[in-house]
């Protein structure tokens, strides 16, 4: 009899950690690796938010805490919604857990019975699917193409939705596309939910803030009240303040959902971390300036690799509305032959050539459910993403 659970055999390593790590790996054979796979800001934690920490460690406040986060964080979320979002939540329908992706599964587990599906468009971050088949539920994806830039259509949800459906997976700037949905475009997905009330909203608004102008930031609850009772608002600390280590993520929702996902919590990793949930507390009650700040580079930054990555032979890569990825097609480059003899069957080919040949490490598309293209992070130097386009152009123009 095996020892391992079964459920194992239904999921995959995370693709993103696996080629941050290889990188590392090369990096620390002594390789010249310029490593675009992480999903973080390369800027340190504002030092307000590192100043509010010391302060509570001195204060003393290293014991457990509420199982989901202490009064004060909630009533802090509780004014970040209503501020930013226009959406009213009281501290019962706040919950804070070890990172956003830790809220997701939380929801996930306290939902999902054998049979029920989530929607998922497609591409997606890696974790959604996986996170769903360990819940015990079925990921169904919508699969959206280059022509939409990587967005879902009203027809495509309409078409996907049948009485299992439980959830829709909405993430809007997504990852790893960067795509964002407008108000108008929101609206019109939201309007064929109101028309199937059987159907929840798991919204990840983790980008919320890493968002280019003309496009303006909605989240669905936001754009359609009436959905307010079916969708849980999930977001966190990470990518907006460059907390990524401090593991903190939030959600508002209903309130009998907010306790079945406080009794999962209690049981796996109770409180998330005391001095944590202080630095978030500065985060969203101190000064903002530090995502104007970050936009303006990241924004650069986006304008810098989707200019230099348009000029690669055979990439298509679309301006993205928000995040801080690109997420170019190589079709064009399939079944070509690489410097090594390998000919391109795939997008894990480009990348694993690439990686070997010029020692760029980017993501393949198909870990996100749509290739052939590949997830590069530009949350890195002006110069590193200099480099690492003039190598992948390189990499490209010596294709036969």
């Amino acid at each position: 009899m095996a020892f391992l659970a079964d459920s194992l055999a239904r999921v995959k390593p995370s693709a993103t950690i696996a080629v941050t790590n290889k990188a590392r790996e090369l990096k620390a054979a002594g390789k010249d690796v310029i490593g675009l796979g992480a999903g973080e800001p390369d800027f340190d934690t504002p030092q307000h938010i590192k100043d509010a920490a010391k302060a509570a460690i001195d204060r003393g406040e290293t014991k457990y805490t509420a199982v989901d986060g202490i009064p004060e964080l909630k009533q802090a979320i509780c004014e970040k919604f209503e501020r930013e979002n226009g959406l009213s939540y009281a501290p019962s329908q706040i919950t804070v857990s070890t990172g956003g992706k830790q809220v997701l599964y939380n929801a996930l587990m306290a939902t999902l019975n054998p049979g029920d599906e989530v929607l998922i468009p497609a591409p997606y971050w890696v974790s959604y699917p996986d996170m769903v088949l360990l819940a015990g539920g079925e990921p169904k994806p919508i699969e959206t193409t280059i022509d939409t830039h990587f967005k879902m259509t009203p027809e495509q949800l309409e078409a996907a939705i049948t009485p299992k459906t439980k959830w829709l997976i909405f993430n809007s700037p997504s990852n790893p596309s960067g795509a964002g949905y407008t108000h108008d475009e929101l609206k019109a997905l939201t309007d064929v939910l109101m028309r199937h009330d059987h159907v929840w909203v798991m919204t990840d608004d983790m980008y919320e803030h890493i968002v280019y102008p003309p496009f303006v930031f909605v989240s669905p609850a936001q754009v359609e009240p009436g959905l307010y009772e079916r969708t849980l608002t999930c977001n966190g600390v990470s990518k907006a303040y460059a907390m990524t280590g401090w593991r903190i993520g939030y959600a508002g929702g209903p309130e009998a959902l907010i306790k079945a996902m406080a009794k999962i919590q209690s049981q796996s990793t109770s409180n998330p971390c005391s001095i944590s949930q202080h630095a978030a507390l500065a985060a969203l009650t101190g000064p903002q300036d530090y995502i104007d700040e970050s936009r303006v580079a990241f924004q650069r930054r986006r304008d810098l690799v989707v200019a230099a990555l348009n000029q690669c032979e055979g990439i298509v890569c679309p301006e993205p509305e928000g995040a801080f990825y690109v997420y170019p097609s190589v079709a064009g480059c399939m079944g070509k032959t690489a410097p090594s003899g390998k000919v391109l069957e795939s997008d894990e080919d480009f990348v694993t050539e690439l990686l070997e040949t010029e020692g760029v490490a980017v993501v393949h598309g198909s870990a996100f459910g749509a290739g052939p293209c590949f997830r590069a992070s530009y949350a890195t130097s002006d110069e590193s993403l200099t480099e690492a386009c003039n190598r992948i152009r390189r990499f490209c123009g010596a294709l036969k």
